[in-house]
């Protein structure tokens, strides 16, 4: 028994841990981010607001039980693309990648918390945060795509 037991703790160490799952790619980054985060965190950053015109403020906030889901999917959808992009094939060298990926599981963390909390200015708050990674990302990774999205916009 004892020699058993050993055998079992010691296993970890000597490298007898099962291999992962094969991974299998379908979409390279930018499909990633053209396909799920961006309409994600679209959904996110349009659920909550204020608009100020001619007519006066109007506040936009969920209303409904599927508002509120809607909000928190795509919350969801933020989050766990941080992992995605840290899987083999989209992760890129260095250490910055990594921490820019970590960093949006983090605020997507948050933003499913706002979420979950039906808490609008909550979610307004997170959606700042989710949009500072995005915006620190592109400057790094994809400086011509951030500027493309900055003169795309009226």
């Amino acid at each position: 028994m004892r020699c058993t037991l050993w055998l079992i703790l010691t296993l970890p160490v000597f490298g007898c841990t099962p291999e992962p799952p094969p991974f299998d790619e379908v979409a390279d980054v930018r499909q990633l981010m053209l396909t799920v985060l961006d309409p994600a965190a679209d959904v996110y950053w349009d659920s909550v607001g204020t608009i100020m015109d001619l007519d006066g403020t109007k506040e936009i906030a969920p209303a409904t039980m599927a508002e509120w889901e809607a909000v928190r999917n795509a919350a969801m959808i933020i989050a766990e693309s941080g992992n995605l992009l840290l899987t083999p094939g989209r992760a890129k060298e260095g250490e910055q990648w990594t921490e820019l990926a970590q960093a949006l599981i983090s605020t997507g963390r948050q933003a499913l918390a706002a979420a979950e909390a039906r808490d609008a200015e909550a979610v307004f708050t997170a959606g700042g945060e989710v949009y500072l990674v995005c915006s620190d990302c592109h400057a790094a990774f994809a400086p011509d795509a951030l500027r493309s999205s900055f003169l795309l916009q009226d």
